[in-house]
């Protein structure tokens, strides 16, 4: 249908709901669209049917690298020679150490076409020494035949590392190497002969095309094998809701990273199944990017923005006053896609009124649910519902199993063809990611709109993973109540972390804000400041007043003097909290945070 709010053909929410003992099914009505072999396919397609429409682009210069179709088509097929030519395959995986880039791109998919496993990983791993452990973990975990970097000289530091040795060093730029490298021309030069098709004959649903690692925010990162049956129904399953996808080539101006599945398969796979255009930006929702985000956007604006809340928060700022930025963006803007976090209302909003006051006219705004384990996207809201925190409905070919608690607190398990079959070389973290009906574990919690009307779809309620028991077993939902400690908390803490497994209360490790922390106000690894205890003493007694139980009563609390580290793992790619590794690192610290006694102790 033509929906009359947006005027885009889309398909409305449908769900069939069965229930069988004290579980709960769901599925789509929808069916699922035709889902291409491999990635290669759409590449073939669209270079035979719109072999001059540029696929990537990315800023060079003054001005713009574009590559079409049919080059990207003609340049992958002669990287796919040159891993042959190296007896590359399914064994030899290779480690992407920068960020997005037209060459990051092509290296992909040349490997994609010819079997071999690609590892994207976060340019930060290889860019700060401190994290260079993270790095070594993963080429220790996969072992790759080849590494590759944008600019070598800038990469040197993780190029040295004892891991590379003996690898080939593949380079955009081969200046300032550490060791000798091969540049990327010389891969495009390669020569293509009849071993590249009957190589990518080979290549088929079951074949791993990444390994995409992912953040460790309860564990050490896992190696999630990514499979072209994953990513090619994927986007089938999108594409059966939002069939306006099909209906004029998209484009997209995106900054989010490709050793993330939203970015990397989400992305990147959408423009290219659908016959798109991707163009690079270089930018990213900090202080120090953002202008770059705005000068790509105003040459090059998309007709679908995908972003985190605080990307689009910026956007709406700075929209207030520069009208090329507005004027651009909504032109020809479709969709507004957001994820990692809930919208906040005000800028859904504000968004809302400069499309109108633009096109006259709203963009579809959506989100939905996925991980890396499932490709990504899973359930999707696919029709105008006008408030943010809704994730949506099942995909088609996707069935989700509900575990309601008393409350309807729902924890999640999926199963679909865009779910992963397993860690890489690691059979008991697989085994013990799906349930006996072959349901992924997701650890994560939902709730209905309506428990009435599953078509109103389910909103995100926090992670059951990181739900515990306290002494007298009573659950504490830790992943909502950090959320209620950091807006009671406000202004005076940078994160917080629960604690309180197996003890007979819940207490809080606080993270200060840095200027809250100096040389004489700390002891022994906590800060000891009577003026910052008693404001934060203060705000926890007013939150523990509203507080309706022992599971949502905090009652102590201690500063941490040492802000979480990057380099033991405390701190995951994505920039969250690694609450295990720093429950767990400062052992200590947990025990005076339930020493009556303690000087750094807040007691409520």
């Amino acid at each position: 249908m033509t929906d009359a709010t947006t005027g885009l053909r889309l398909v409305p929410h449908s769900v069939a709901m069965r229930r069988d003992g004290a579980h709960l099914y769901l599925t789509s009505n929808t069916p699922l669209d035709p889902v291409a072999r491999r990635t290669a396919d759409w590449l073939h397609r669209w270079a035979a049917e719109a072999p001059d429409r540029v696929f990537l682009s990315e800023r060079a210069g003054e001005g713009w690298r574009d590559v079409t179709y049919a080059q990207a088509l003609a340049q992958v097929r002669a990287i796919a020679a040159a891993l042959i030519a190296r007896d590359m395959g399914p064994q030899t995986p290779i480690a992407i150490l920068s960020g997005n880039s037209v060459d990051h791109a092509l290296l992909s998919f040349g490997a994609q076409y010819a079997g071999v496993p690609t590892v994207p990983l976060a340019e930060q791993y290889s860019l700060i020494p401190e994290a260079h452990g993270r790095l070594i973990y993963v080429l220790d975990k996969v072992n790759p035949g080849m590494v590759f970097a944008d600019d070598a000289g800038r990469y040197a530091a993780a190029l040295a590392l004892p891991q590379c040795d003996g690898l080939e060093i593949i380079a955009s730029s081969v200046a300032g190497a550490p060791r000798d490298a091969t540049g990327f021309a010389d891969l495009l030069a390669t020569q293509v002969t009849a071993a590249v098709d009957a190589r990518h004959e080979t290549v088929g649903p079951d074949t791993v095309a990444k390994i995409l690692f992912t953040s460790g925010s309860s564990s050490d990162p896992k190696g999630v094998l990514t499979t072209q049956r994953m990513m090619c129904a994927n986007q089938a399953q999108m594409a059966a809701v939002l069939p306006f996808l099909k209906d004029r080539p998209p484009r997209i101006c995106d900054w989010l990273p490709w050793n993330h599945v939203f970015g990397g398969s989400h992305n990147v796979n959408m423009m290219l199944a659908n016959g798109g255009t991707l163009v690079i930006d270089g930018g990213k929702p900090t202080k120090r990017a953002f202008a770059e985000t705005v000068r790509n956007i105003t040459d090059r604006p998309g007709t679908l923005s995908f972003n985190v809340p605080v990307g689009f928060a910026m956007l709406v700022q700075e929209m207030q006053d520069n009208t090329a930025l507005r004027e651009a963006y909504f032109r020809d803007l479709d969709l507004i896609f957001y994820a990692g976090a809930s919208l906040p209302q005000e800028v859904w909003t504000a968004l809302e009124q400069m499309a109108l006051d633009v096109r006259g006219k709203l963009p579809l705004m959506i989100s939905s649910w996925g991980m890396t384990e499932t490709a990504p996207a899973t359930l999707m809201v696919h029709e105008p519902i006008g408030r943010s925190g809704v994730i949506g409905v099942p995909l088609p070919g996707t069935e989700i199993k509900l575990l309601p608690d008393d409350e309807m607190r729902c924890e999640l398990r999926v199963k679909g063809p865009n779910i992963m079959p397993g860690y890489y070389n690691d059979p008991a973290r697989t085994a013990e990611a799906f349930d006996d009906e072959g349901f992924l574990i997701t650890g994560d919690a939902l709730r209905f709109v309506d428990p009435e009307d599953p078509d109103r779809g389910l909103s995100f309620d926090g992670r059951v993973s990181e739900d515990f028991k306290l002494l007298t077993g009573t659950w504490v939902q830790a992943g909502k109540l950090r959320l209620d400690a950091l807006d009671g908390l406000r202004g005076l803490v940078q994160d917080v972390v629960v604690c309180g497994h197996d003890r007979d209360a819940i207490g809080l490790f606080i993270i200060p804000r840095p200027d809250h922390v100096h040389g004489e106000n700390t002891s022994q690894g906590a800060v000891i400041d009577p003026a910052l205890q008693a404001r934060i003493e203060e705000r926890l007694r007013e939150m523990a007043r509203a507080a309706t139980g022992s599971a949502k009563r905090i009652s102590r609390a201690i500063i941490l003097a040492e802000p979480p580290s990057l380099k033991d793992g405390e701190i995951t790619d994505k920039g969250s909290l690694n609450v295990r590794k720093i429950i767990t690192r400062r052992a200590a610290l947990l025990e005076r945070l339930y020493d009556n006694e303690d000087p750094a102790l807040i007691r409520v």
